[in-house]
């Protein structure tokens, strides 16, 4: 039978030891275009060991504007206090920039650094483990935004 990790054993990491409860996300940012509109999309894969995940693993693709709904679905509807995004870049979207605006590859690296954070630490958290909203934003191809907010059960 295998054994609890210590609490100081980085998960995972020692023979022996059950693997901690974990979900991870990792953030690629894909550039492309949309029409006559650009746009920067985020490759999201993710892995868990969580039992309440119905998947292990999954990859999908979220623009800035999902991870906004993610959050105000979150604040209206969960007990949890929910991280801020990595801000707007309006005035990134202004024409005749001397730089590449919003593709410019240093603020596309700090978005994504600042959003990989977010959906870490929301994913991280106990509670907004059970929202439907999580769910469907990590593992869900195309988010339903006229589904029924509530709890997940296992």
């Amino acid at each position: 039978m295998p054994q609890p990790c210590p609490a100081a054993a980085p998960a995972a990491r020692r023979a022996g030891c059950e693997k901690a409860p974990e979900l991870s996300a990792e953030l690629k940012p894909r550039p492309r275009s949309a029409g006559t509109a650009a746009l920067t999309a985020h490759e999201q894969q993710q892995q868990t060991n969580l039992p309440i995940f119905k998947l292990k693993e999954s990859c999908v693709r979220r623009r800035y504007s999902d991870f906004e709904w993610l959050k105000n679905e979150l604040e209206r509807d969960s007990k949890i206090v929910v991280p801020p995004l990595p801000g707007k870049a309006l005035k990134r979207q202004l024409p005749f920039r001397g730089d590449e605006g919003i593709f410019e590859e240093s603020f596309i690296e700090e978005r994504r650094q600042g959003l990989e954070q977010f959906i870490n630490k929301i994913a991280g958290h106990p509670l907004a483990q059970n929202e439907r909203c999580l769910h469907m934003f990590l593992q869900e191809e195309t988010i339903d935004r006229n589904y029924v907010p509530g709890k997940v059960r296992q």
